[in-house]
């Protein structure tokens, strides 16, 4: 495990387009390995089929932290799903900034350059250290932490 993911208590919902390059089985199966229960990746068909319901829930339930990765913009195989999704994303920002969370609790990466999943993965990872566990998340957490004490007594 690395050390980032071992320092780093945020936990990232990745919800990703099956079209870029190298997101298949094993690529999943190598970052589920390395970050453990900081990442949960959610494979769609296009981004476009993502709505902010995804998002929102995933911050609810268990995410401190959700992103998307899309195609690059022009080259989705289903014409403009990117481009949906990019203002899906904005949409749920002005949402949870209005509520008082802070905006880059969500995100969305544009696959340029071919970049593997992984590797995106990686860099999301790496941008998202300074973020602090979501608030709306520390009275599930706490209790889901009183529950591990009494099974491990």
């Amino acid at each position: 495990m690395s050390q980032t993911s071992k320092e780093n208590k945020i936990t990232l919902a990745l919800f990703y387009c099956q079209n870029i390059p190298e997101s298949g089985k094993q690529d999943r199966q190598s970052l589920e390995e390395e970050y453990g229960k900081s990442i949960r990746l959610f494979p769609i068909p296009c981004s476009g089929r993502l709505e902010p319901l995804h998002l929102l829930r995933a911050l609810e339930e268990f995410a401190d932290v959700a992103y998307v990765i899309t195609c690059p913009e022009g080259e989705c195989r289903y014409f403009d799903g990117n481009l949906r999704a990019k203002k899906r994303v904005q949409r749920t920002r002005e949402i949870i900034e209005s509520i008082g969370l802070e905006g880059e609790r969500i995100g969305i990466v544009m696959n340029k350059n071919s970049k593997s999943l992984a590797r995106q993965a990686h860099e999301i990872m790496e941008n998202i250290t300074h973020l602090r566990p979501s608030p709306v998340l520390s009275p599930h957490r706490a209790q889901q932490e009183k529950g591990e004490k009494r099974d491990n007594c």
